[in-house]
């Protein structure tokens, strides 16, 4: 099965040390229905809001670090306080999000539960915050460090430009030079030109 119900015992093998009773609290406030998933390329975590037949369901990675987990739920809370609040009338990362984002982000700063690291990247941000965690590349760039080394792994950013690397479907791409904020990267095979993120992870060639 791609998909695993998270009983609340179950959870603490997840989050950092004394961030689970606080996280129990808001499941239970709100009556969420908690999904740990395989690995999605494309996002870390999701929220749907409740139903007439179904409670709140919000879904996160299992493949994330504690860190990165506890970032990705509050990032989902923060959507189900706003939809509760304003329903689908506000945009999805817009003030209301970013406001209630930040107070929950607020309570589990209070447990002193964060590494030095990522409290200065969170103080970095929390007053301008970027539509996703995933957006925000110091916060991801120090949330890396928690990662279980997997070995071969390394970023965009850190492949010479003109070498070549391989993402996870086995495509080959040729780094090429930055533009703006991501590189430009031709495919081997097809000669088609994809930008990439600075902090995507890649096998160098």
């Amino acid at each position: 099965m791609s998909k695993k119900e998270a009983p609340l015992s179950y959870l603490q093998k997840f989050l950092p040390e004394r961030s689970g009773q606080l996280v129990l609290d808001y499941l239970h406030q709100y009556k969420i229905h908690l999904t740990i998933t395989r690995e999605r390329k494309t996002i870390l975590g999701d929220y749907r809001h409740a139903t007439d037949f179904e409670h709140h369901r919000i879904s996160i990675n299992g493949n994330l670090n504690k860190y990165a987990f506890l970032i990705t739920l509050i990032h989902e809370l923060g959507h189900l306080v706003t939809f509760m609040q304003y329903g689908n009338r506000v945009q999805s990362h817009g003030k209301e999000w970013k406001y209630a984002y930040r107070k929950i982000l607020e309570h589990f700063i209070a447990l002193n539960i964060f590494p030095e690291d990522i409290l200065l990247a969170f103080q970095k941000s929390i007053h301008n915050l970027p539509a996703s965690s995933c957006a925000d590349e110091d916060l991801m760039r120090i949330l890396r460090r928690y990662d279980a080394n997997i070995e071969g792994l390394l970023l965009v950013e850190q492949i010479s430009e003109g070498r070549l690397f391989s993402i996870d479907n086995g495509k080959i791409f040729k780094k090429g030079k930055k533009i703006r904020k991501r590189f430009q990267c031709e495919e081997i095979s097809t000669g088609k030109v994809y930008l990439f993120s600075p902090i995507y992870e890649v096998k160098a060639v």
